[in-house]
């Protein structure tokens, strides 16, 4: 495909010369026949059709064989114009030619299509022209026309160029994004419900009770998971995210988590309120699967500067010097960075962990 950026220029030229060139017909200030007259302005509106035409057929871009075949039929026509106009106003037509062939054949060809033109236009000039003032200020404004074409069109394909890479980038970024959700919600979800399934395993034949009340947490587990992915769904299209609500659902069926909310999140970016509620759900998720915790705390204080949330776990800890990270921990760190935040862990075997995340308001967003 062949894009062709800045394709209004080309539209933008056909009408200028249409009136300027249609006046001096019309005025009859230039030697021109009825029949001279109407194939001018016929040609250039069969230019702008064509224009029209590729526009609707070809909005995500020209194929470019076609844009090719295209650019010939174009440069006959511009041709055929300026056969008709005595005025002169058509030779900007042939402008166009270099600019879309950088799009068209790349720049090399753009830049020979250029000279090209220039060395007919001299070998076309009468005899003595380097004598003449107004032939010479003609011939300078030309060359001028066509270098300012030839960087205007590599101006537009560099900025295309970057503009895909950015594109690029957002996919990426997105795709990141995503899989960390997975991870933290999804991840979050079902460990407690493998946990649970476990649990209600262990003590089937031991303690019925006990069994029942394990399945059916885990089937809370997916419930919570299937709510959280609708959850997602919604914020992506647009519903309000409550970090109050959020962890409150969370911490609902498990009564070894205490928590604790101050303030109010109406300062804060739902992007930054997400960011904490996702640390939330993967310290918790590690309290459960690695540390065997029979207590987790959760403190959240939500300030007119900065956000902060505390995850307190009594389990048998670790050496955070010892331990590489798996993917929860870069994905929070990665996480709370996008948002301006960031994390601490503190841990010593045998005596539980500690998770630190902060965001920053809305307000120190805005000065940032």
């Amino acid at each position: 495909m062949t894009a062709r950026p800045l394709a209004w220029v080309a539209s933008i030229i056909y009408v200028a010369v249409l009136v300027a060139g249609g006046y001096f017909h019309l005025a009859g200030l230039v030697p021109a026949s009825p029949g001279r007259t109407a194939g001018f302005f016929a040609l250039l509106l069969t230019l702008l059709g064509l224009e029209t035409a590729e526009w609707l057929r070809y909005r995500g871009g020209t194929p470019r064989p076609v844009a090719i075949g295209l650019l010939a039929v174009r440069s006959l026509l511009y041709a055929a114009v300026s056969t008709l106009d005595p005025s002169g106003f058509a030779r900007a037509l042939f402008l166009l030619i270099p600019f879309a062939a950088y799009f068209t054949l790349g720049r090399r060809a753009s830049a020979g299509i250029a000279a090209a033109l220039l060395g007919l236009l001299v070998l076309r000039l009468p005899a003595g022209w380097y004598r003449d003032q107004e032939t010479l200020s003609d011939l300078l404004m030309f060359v001028i026309g066509l270098v300012f074409a030839v960087s205007m069109a590599a101006v537009a394909a560099r900025a295309q160029a970057y503009a895909g890479q950015v594109e690029r980038l957002a996919t990426v970024a997105e795709r990141n994004r995503l899989a960390r959700d997975l991870h933290d919600s999804l991840g979050h979800h079902l460990t407690a419900a493998s946990v649970q399934l476990e649990k209600a395993e262990a003590y089937l034949h031991r303690d019925e009770a006990v069994s029942a009340q394990a399945m059916s947490d885990a089937r809370a587990s997916v419930r919570y998971a299937l709510a959280d992915v609708r959850h997602s769904v919604g914020s992506l299209r647009g519903g309000v995210f409550s970090l109050r609500a959020a962890l409150a659902e969370l911490v609902r069926s498990d009564p070894s988590v205490g928590l604790r909310i101050d303030g109010d999140e109406h300062g804060y970016s739902s992007a930054s309120l997400l960011a904490l509620y996702r640390v939330a759900q993967e310290a918790l998720t590690n309290a459960r699967r690695h540390a065997a915790a029979s207590r987790v705390t959760m403190t959240l204080e939500l300030g007119r500067v900065a956000g902060r949330l505390e995850v307190n776990d009594d389990g048998r800890g670790f050496e955070p010097d010892g331990v590489s990270g798996g993917y929860g921990l870069r994905g929070m760190v990665e996480r709370l960075a996008l948002v301006g935040g960031g994390a601490e862990v503190s841990s010593r075997p045998g005596a539980g962990t500690t998770v630190v995340a902060t965001v920053p308001s809305s307000m120190v967003e805005a000065m940032a």
